[in-house]
């Protein structure tokens, strides 16, 4: 399973991370720039990355904060509610939760208020990014959505709109999380995945 510590997989990502793009001899990591190349090389629907500028704005200024917020504590809670040192630290565990609870709060207020989707009526890729990153800690044991009707709506809404089959196929694995080994349980990050494309 570790097929992105390779020598062959080093040629299309020196950083061996995944994940990581080739496409012919073009090769290109981190999720956010291949989400955004993938929308523009194959003209997929403007939703996903408005040719508006305002809509593209809100866009892009989502992909920009989730990193060091959503991403990063939705990241860190997995973490401690699959590896063996954090289970027994109660303390760190509930340093990670109140974090994310604070990125959830500024979430709503900020990013998603009263509409559908983050970036106004039609999903974006923003929420197919948000959403992924925010079903790691849910698979991990912790349903943040249970006690947050709007972000709960939310969640059903972006569901619908990538269709509910793709939408758990793309999930299997991490909902699988309690059966892995330690070194696999490292956080998981699959957009590609939920717009049926070869991104990783």
């Amino acid at each position: 399973q570790r097929e992105h510590r390779t020598e062959e997989f080093r040629k299309v990502n020196v950083l061996m991370k995944v994940p990581a793009l080739k496409d012919g001899s073009f090769t290109l990591a981190e999720s956010v720039a291949i989400l955004l190349y993938l929308a523009q090389k194959f003209k997929t629907p403007d939703h996903w990355y408005p040719s508006d500028l305002q809509k593209r704005a809100r866009v892009d200024e989502y992909l920009s904060w989730q990193h060091s917020n959503i991403r990063m504590k939705g990241s860190k809670l997995f973490l401690c509610k699959v590896k063996p040192l954090c289970l027994t630290n109660q303390v760190l565990r509930t340093f990670a939760t109140e974090e994310l609870n604070t990125a959830l709060k500024q979430f709503e207020e900020k990013f998603l208020q009263d509409k559908p989707f983050i970036a106004g009526s039609e999903i974006s890729l923003a929420d197919l990014v948000a959403v992924v990153e925010l079903m790691q800690p849910v698979c991990a044991g912790y349903d943040l959505f249970e006690e947050r009707p709007k972000l709960k709506e939310w969640r059903r809404r972006v569901e619908e709109a990538v269709g509910k089959q793709l939408f758990q196929e793309a999930h299997e694995g991490i909902m699988n999380i309690k059966s892995l080994t330690a070194d696999q349980t490292q956080p998981w990050w699959e957009p590609c995945q939920v717009l049926g494309t070869p991104g990783h």
